[in-house]
């Protein structure tokens, strides 16, 4: 018989932010999260083969990279992270993004 870790259980109250994120800004935390996807995938490729002495550079850039995707979507990086915060704590929220994300199929 395993024992069950006891985890405290977080559920967002209603009264919490989850419901109050505009469109605009699920609009563009997911056009956010696209470029940074697209990214992390590319840097992570390239850091890796990379010499030891030009890792430490990648990871800057690529850092100011993803830094930069974010803002240019109207979005500070605390305000991206607190939209998927609430996104992974709230299936409403969630699911808007990930529709964001899906090309229409109408």
């Amino acid at each position: 018989m395993q024992a069950q870790s006891e985890a405290p259980s977080v559920t967002p109250s209603p009264s919490e932010p989850s419901q109050n994120i505009t469109d605009e800004k699920l609009d563009a935390a997911a056009a956010a999260l696209n470029q940074v996807a697209n990214l992390k995938e590319s840097f992570q490729q390239r850091i890796e083969t990379a010499e030891p002495a030009d890792k430490r550079r990648l990871t800057e850039e690529a850092n100011n990279a993803l830094v930069k995707a974010i803002t240019d979507q109207g979005l500070s990086v605390e305000e991206y992270t607190a939209i998927l915060v609430v996104a992974q704590n709230d299936a409403t929220v969630r699911q808007r993004i990930i529709q964001r994300l899906r090309p229409s199929e109408k």
